[in-house]
């Protein structure tokens, strides 16, 4: 089977690429409003891209009206943002704060989340999330235009928050008490629960 991308439309594109990189790490993402209203969303076109310096970059893609999303919009003005770890316990809350909110109305004060101040960043941080990293905002790179168009948000690391009930006895992250969970295509999540270790040759 073979598909030139240029051939088909922006919605089927999206649908296979979701489905062929996969799974996706989720970016649960907290902005600040201009007028001080706490957003939360999840992004699944996310990961971890250095570390001199600790940098970030996730995706919040244009609107299907080809419109900017909120989140997009407070880091275009605010410049800081904070990305959580998205977890089992909290799937139920992760999915639903990807739903459709007016702008004026908070996630976390719909979903009953508590949230806490955050130390470098004026935006605040999930009281209760596994990790939480503070974040400035290094450069947007648009790419693109219209439906699903990238906006990558390229922001470095200031602050990490790191709950000590995910650390094994010698103080490292432990992958089975952090149960990250990840997307796939369609409607489908997944676990890191099925787990294996290998060497690195060298």
């Amino acid at each position: 089977m073979q598909i030139e991308i240029s051939k088909i439309p922006v919605q089927e594109a999206y649908q296979w690429m979701v489905s062929l990189v996969a799974p996706r790490p989720i970016a649960w993402v907290t902005t600040l409003s201009s007028t001080g209203v706490v957003n939360l969303a999840p992004f699944s076109f996310f990961n971890v891209f250095g570390a001199n310096p600790p940098v970030v970059v996730f995706s919040p893609t244009l609107k299907r009206d080809s419109t900017k999303k909120d989140t997009l919009i407070h880091i275009e003005h605010h410049g800081e943002f904070v990305i959580h770890g998205s977890t089992e316990p909290d799937i139920e809350a992760i999915n639903a704060s990807s739903a459709s909110f007016p702008p004026e109305q908070s996630e976390v004060a719909a979903l009953g989340i508590q949230t806490v101040p955050s130390v470098l960043v004026k935006v605040p941080r999930l009281a209760d999330a596994p990790f939480a990293l503070e974040c400035r905002l290094r450069q947007i790179v648009p790419v693109g235009d219209g439906p699903i168009a990238a906006n990558l948000i390229i922001g470095d690391v200031v602050m990490m928050h790191i709950d000590p009930r995910i650390l094994d006895n010698d103080g490292k992250v432990d992958p089975r008490r952090l149960r990250s969970v990840a997307r796939l295509g369609g409607e489908h999540w997944c676990r890191s629960t099925d787990l294996f270790q290998m060497v690195r040759p060298g």
